[in-house]
């Protein structure tokens, strides 16, 4: 598997302006060695050249990870002595001749750190911006991935139902986090989750990405609880939002319209369509029943490796998508100082439409 994923990036560098790409640990490179590195204090970079092989450069502790590659590659390693690694970094550049050439980086992803070592083993080539590459790389998913993504759901879904159990009126937000945090990991999910749980009630749920705090769940709050799994790798993230004990009118007005937009978005779905009309479906139902102004951003983001990647579900994106995209449907209405309402659901484009990896209870529930 990975060894087609570094022929199929050899052939997007080949059609693109870049002469070669360096990768630095995070999701791209595990995705392309299905290696794991740490990001650390010693820097480690794969140098990616099509018609070459792979050149590597990591600390002389990590070479055992060297025989895990699929594929054949040159290691240049450096012991603990900072003053020695620069040389390690000059021999592999030489190794491929990259003075004078165009080379992509990640730029959410590359450090300073990184950045400087290769500078300084390659001070004549040029830095550009390899998102738009490596973006297609890693676009479409799988069977195999979205079989694990899928997994992932179903673990982040069973997670939060022993949790919901659990709740009360006057516990805190932070403690039905670290609750929620426990059924994920016994539920399966991967060490590394994809991020903290917003665990968020009342007004702090008018908060989109509101932090657990020590506010105490009160009857009449709007509970948003953002939440997701890994699994081999991959991610889920969802959103549900829950009544604490009896809720007013409005607050059940707006988790209605919120239901009916997420419903419109995981709809409008499929192949030769652009992510904006997803964006549009959802849009339509949140302003037609009065309150646009209060859906304060996108309707979604790709999912896969990461939390947040291609595509992006935005109403000025025209990007078409296609089969094994796989992106989230989040709208919500966000009432400042007093309630917010989000329901997410995972979803992957099939070759003839779409389907949710989730199927959670959308509609408001009553838990305290």
């Amino acid at each position: 598997m990975t060894c087609a994923r570094l022929e199929n990036l050899n052939v997007l560098l080949l059609n693109s302006k870049l002469d070669a790409v360096i990768l630095n640990p995070g999701p791209t490179l595990t995705y392309l060695t299905g290696v794991q590195f740490h990001l650390m204090e010693r820097p480690v970079v794969l140098f990616v050249v099509p018609g070459k092989d792979p050149v590597l450069v990591l600390p002389e502790l990590e070479i055992p990870k060297v025989d895990l590659f699929p594929y054949k590659i040159q290691a240049f390693a450096y012991g603990e002595l900072p003053s020695q690694w620069d040389d390690a970094f000059r021999k592999a550049a030489q190794a491929l001749s990259l003075d004078g050439k165009q080379i992509g980086v990640e730029p959410r992803q590359l450090r300073l750190l990184e950045s400087n070592y290769v500078k300084t083993g390659v001070p004549e080539a040029d830095y550009l911006d390899a998102s738009s590459v490596l973006s297609r790389l890693r676009l479409k998913k799988d069977k195999a991935e979205v079989d694990a993504m899928r997994r992932a759901v179903k673990i982040a879904q069973d997670a939060l139902e022993a949790t919901l159990p659990l709740i009360k009126i006057g516990m805190a937000e932070r403690e039905l986090a670290s609750e929620l945090v426990i059924q994920l990991f016994k539920h399966g999910s991967d060490p590394e989750m994809p991020f903290s749980p917003i665990v968020s009630a009342g007004p702090n749920s008018a908060n989109p990405h509101a932090s657990p705090s020590e506010r105490k769940l009160q009857a009449g709050d709007l509970l948003v609880i953002d939440w997701g799994a890994a699994y081999g790798g991959y991610i889920s993230d969802l959103t549900r939002t829950f009544a604490v004990g009896e809720v007013d009118a409005e607050c059940h007005k707006i988790h209605r319209i919120v239901q009916e937009a997420n419903a419109a978005g995981r709809a409008v779905g499929k192949p030769g369509i652009p992510c904006a009309d997803v964006d549009i479906a959802t849009r339509e139902v949140i302003e037609k029943s009065g309150y646009g102004k209060y859906f304060t951003h996108r309707t979604g983001h790709g999912i896969g490796m990461e939390g947040h990647e291609d595509p992006y579900i935005r109403g000025d994106n025209m990007q078409l998508l296609e089969a094994g995209m796989a992106y989230t449907v989040e709208p919500g209405i966000y009432l400042t100082n007093r309630n917010g309402v989000r329901i997410e659901d995972d979803m992957i484009i099939t070759e003839n439409g779409v389907e949710s990896l989730s199927d959670m209870p959308r509609e408001i529930r009553v838990v305290g």
